[in-house]
């Protein structure tokens, strides 16, 4: 087995994604802020990789951090997640998280910013990176 448990080649991501979501999820683009789908969204569900279905975050470790792009304090589980150092940016090293099950990138999570969150922490994660699933009704 490979890096990661999911592991296809780029023809067959490209296959299954459209061109911007293999371009955030397998070249570690960016998606413009204040432009994806989940930015704004608060319903109770799951949130998954778009990539591969892992869960990866739930409804209730969303906030509102007005970054531009959907926010978590912590991920479902901590092996949902992967870190990796991203220097991509000279003078300002960040921590980008990608999906334990296919490595797909998901964004970056920030430490100490002052968001009044149980963990101080910001995952902010590319919306185009997720599909969201909604709690079943009762």
């Amino acid at each position: 087995m490979g890096e990661y448990p999911i592991e296809k080649t780029d023809e067959q991501w490209r296959a299954e994604l459209s061109p911007q979501e293999f371009q955030v999820l397998r070249r570690a683009g960016t998606e413009a802020p204040f432009t994806g789908e989940y930015d704004n969204t608060f319903t109770e569900g799951v949130y998954s990789c778009r990539a591969c279905g892992a869960e990866l975050f739930r409804s209730e470790t969303k906030f509102a951090s007005h970054c531009g792009w959907p926010s978590f304090y912590s991920p479902l589980a901590a092996d949902r997640v992967r870190y990796l150092s991203d220097t991509s940016i000279p003078g300002r090293p960040r921590t980008e998280v990608r999906c334990a099950a296919c490595g797909s990138h998901l964004g970056h999570v920030f430490e100490g910013e002052g968001y009044d969150t149980p963990t101080d922490q910001r995952y902010c994660i590319n919306s185009i990176s997720l599909s969201f699933a909604p709690a079943a009704e009762a």
